[in-house]
């Protein structure tokens, strides 16, 4: 009788302790930092499919997107995180800064989508020719070296790069035309070009008070701000999606899971994100 005793007593810590691990993560998770692995190549290159991070939840402030979704349960982040949902409003709230590579919610899907804000509130963004405008006037860009990688499929989805070099054979080097982009606060980083299609000529647009304009570096290869929502895009964000800043990749790895130590990417550990 004493060792069913003990057994059961044994049973209910053991209990207890996973309840209290996972509500400890939980908590760090919604308020500190949240893991994000990235699954596309929207951001090459500055970053990688495959790459591992930890979304800094601080830097903005906190609203109803800074709560995880459950979804094996049917929880929404605005169900877990009702009382702090206000009228695109946050907690401790701070702005981001133009040129920040930001985590955010879409604003139709609730997916968690992960692009550079280039459009703060009240600007007009547009695209001509593959250059982007800011208020009317001409970002600076300026050419560099190629950015080449193998033409092979990449990460868990086996997604294959697209080429500015044509078609390209398994393993062969896959190129897209790089330049660096200066935003006027002086934030400057790569972005990339594969060839002209329709993004790269956009209306005007005029971001509403309380929204920022996001897009990837990967130019040709992203969904982002230039497609409104109505037409599968992303479209404005409002402030209240903003989920966290992207400010250092933890390893990267060029397999088909993170737990692949043998394909880490040795140049990528501890990489600030620019």
């Amino acid at each position: 009788m004493a060792a069913e005793a003990k057994k059961g007593n044994a049973v209910v810590e053991t209990i207890k302790t996973v309840v209290w691990a996972l509500a400890i993560a939980g908590i760090f998770r919604t308020l500190f930092f949240q893991p994000f692995w990235i699954p596309s190549g929207s951001m090459k290159s500055t970053l990688l499919i495959g790459d591992f991070l930890f979304v800094n939840k601080m830097a903005y402030g906190y609203s109803y997107a800074s709560c995880p979704n459950i979804r094996m349960l049917g929880l929404d982040a605005k169900n877990i995180c009702a009382v702090i949902d206000g009228e695109n409003t946050r907690v401790m709230g701070s702005e981001p800064e133009r040129g920040d590579v930001i985590v955010f919610r879409h604003p139709v899907t609730g997916l968690d989508y992960i692009k550079r804000v280039i459009g703060m509130p009240g600007d007009t963004v547009q695209v001509k020719q593959g250059v982007l405008h800011l208020n009317g006037k001409a970002v600076s860009q300026e050419p560099v070296e190629d950015f080449v990688e193998i033409a092979e499929a990449q990460g868990p989805q086996r997604l294959r790069p697209r080429c500015s070099n044509g078609p390209v054979g398994q393993g062969g080097d896959c190129a897209k035309d790089a330049a660096i982009e200066t935003l006027p606060n002086g934030r400057s980083y790569t972005i990339l070009n594969i060839g002209n299609q329709s993004s790269d000529n956009t209306p005007v647009y005029t971001v509403p008070q309380g929204h920022y304009f996001f897009m990837g570096d990967n130019r040709d290869n992203s969904t982002d701000s230039r497609v409104p929502q109505q037409a599968g895009g992303v479209g404005f964000v409002p402030y209240e999606n903003l989920i966290g800043r992207a400010d250092r990749i933890m390893f990267s790895s060029g397999g088909t899971s993170m737990l692949a130590f043998w394909t880490w990417r040795g140049d990528r550990f501890f990489k600030a994100v620019e």
